[in-house]
């Protein structure tokens, strides 16, 4: 699925569809450059998933945990880890979270579990652009539920 994403608000739209069609448990691979909008993105799913007050960046912290409906969400922001083997520092297990969102995921290799769905952002024209893709069969359904949104089909998110 490929949706253009004319601006800010369109970026935090998708993040939202995401929330509100996500799965009970998922890892969720965001792919981009800097300023791609990555973390515009997993802010936006998190406020939605009910998460109150600041969603920090982990750029420094390099995962943030929030309390969501079924457990916890991780955010992980993984652009300064210089090898795998350091994210076993982090306290991270595969079944504590019950959804991981993971910036520059393959800085972090097969530290990671297997990704469900693929998000790939890029700056395009004056907007950006996201490719989804699912990468196991939770991913493809939720793409599926996605794509019948209705909210997606709003005339700030082209999907093509």
């Amino acid at each position: 699925m490929h949706v253009f994403l004319p601006d800010n608000d369109a970026t935090e739209a998708l993040g939202q569809a995401l929330a509100r069609t996500r799965p009970a448990a998922a890892v969720v691979h965001l792919q981009g450059d800097l300023g791609a909008g990555k973390s515009t993105l997993a802010r936006a799913l998190l406020r939605t998933l009910g998460v109150a007050g600041a969603i920090r960046s982990p750029t420094y912290t390099l995962v943030e945990r929030y309390p969501v409906e079924g457990g916890e969400a991780w955010h992980l922001d993984l652009y300064r880890i210089g090898d795998a083997g350091e994210l076993e520092f982090l306290g991270l297990d595969e079944g504590a979270a019950v959804l991981w969102l993971v910036e520059w995921p393959e800085r972090g290799a097969a530290a990671l579990p297997a990704p469900d769905l693929h998000v790939a952002l890029a700056v395009e024209g004056a907007g950006r652009s996201a490719s989804l893709s699912g990468a196991s069969a939770v991913g493809e359904q939720w793409l599926g539920r996605l794509a019948a949104e209705r909210q997606l089909q709003a005339p700030s998110l082209q999907v093509g």
